[in-house]
């Protein structure tokens, strides 16, 4: 056991992990999924433990599996920084990214974590303010990129994920049954309080706006003390919330896209660096495990999410 694991083996244990399939980590890594398979078992020879089990036609990592994924991350991660340190063509300069609250609160650590590790010459500032406010401040190249909500009527985006769009309540009340229902939304612009109004007007519910904000924290905060359910994205849900169904009365809501505006900026290399590792991220990342959802929604997110999920990750062949 005292030979060096190997990180190309490593390198291609993590796509693996983070794709979810043998085939999927191929296509990431250019090789062909035979060497995926021939890598594998050379590293389960290596290591002298099973990584993967079978699970009827799928495969999942091991209690080993995940352990050794966990050091495979670090190994990897130093490797990169050793070799950027050495690297005198690196990237270098200054970029500024904006985007929503809840969006930075779920997506920031990842978009940054990868992205600094290997640019570590580049320095990043972060601004927060809602989409229509990202937009006017690319118009004035205040900022070089902005993480949005999409609004193609007012800032066309590349869009790089779709969520669905919920009525969130709180776990612990039944604010959600009450005949006048208490909302609290986004300012009058907001996309999101339009829709779910319409809705609401639709199905000819009562309610009045009791809170207000362009901060998802602000709304979470009322949906979490039982004071006014709100429409959040997926990403934005917290535990000790709950998703309300149909089947309480709250028609869906349409998905919505959450897309890249570019600025003006003459730092073209460092962008597109930054939006690979925005895109890769965004891919990477599963919505949040609330263990409080109600059990139908709950029922249809866990089958959703099982296979993004570490502990339960499927990985076919």
């Amino acid at each position: 056991m005292n030979t060096p694991l190997d990180l190309d083996q490593l390198q291609t244990f993590i796509a693996i992990a983070d794709s979810g399939s043998f085939t999927r980590a191929a296509e990431m890594i250019f090789k062909t999924q035979s060497a995926v398979s021939m890598q594998m078992r050379r590293l389960e020879e290596r290591i002298d433990k099973p990584l993967f089990e079978r699970d009827g036609r799928n495969n999942r990592l091991t209690e080993d599996g995940q352990k050794l994924l966990i050091y495979a991350r670090r190994m990897l991660r130093l490797s990169q920084e050793a070799i950027a340190s050495f690297d005198d063509q690196q990237l270098e300069g200054h970029i500024r990214i904006g985007m929503p609250d809840d969006y930075a609160d779920r997506f920031l650590p990842e978009i940054m974590a990868r992205f600094s590790r290997s640019n570590p010459r580049i320095e990043l500032s972060v601004v927060c303010e809602p989409s229509m406010n990202l937009n006017e401040l690319i118009k004035k190249c205040e900022l070089d990129l902005a993480l949005v909500t999409q609004c193609d009527q007012v800032h066309p985006s590349e869009i790089l994920r779709t969520e669905p769009l919920l009525w969130v309540s709180s776990a612990s009340h039944n604010i959600h049954e009450a005949e006048t229902l208490p909302l609290a939304v986004g300012r009058s612009t907001c996309a999101w309080r339009r829709s779910a109004i319409h809705t609401l007007v639709e199905a000819q519910r009562d309610y009045r706006i009791l809170f207000t904000s362009w901060s998802a924290s602000v709304l979470s905060a009322a949906v979490l003390a039982g004071l006014a359910v709100a429409v959040l994205p997926e990403c934005a849900l917290r535990p000790g919330m709950r998703v309300l169904t149909e089947a309480e009365g709250f028609m869906p809501l349409p998905k919505f896209g959450i897309g890249i505006l570019r600025g003006a900026s003459k730092q073209a290399a460092i962008m597109d660096a930054l939006v690979q590792h925005i895109v890769a991220s965004l891919e990477t990342i599963s919505a949040p495990p609330i263990a409080s959802l109600n059990p139908e929604y709950h029922l249809a997110a866990h089958q959703k999410q099982k296979k993004s999920n570490a502990h339960y990750l499927a990985i076919d062949w």
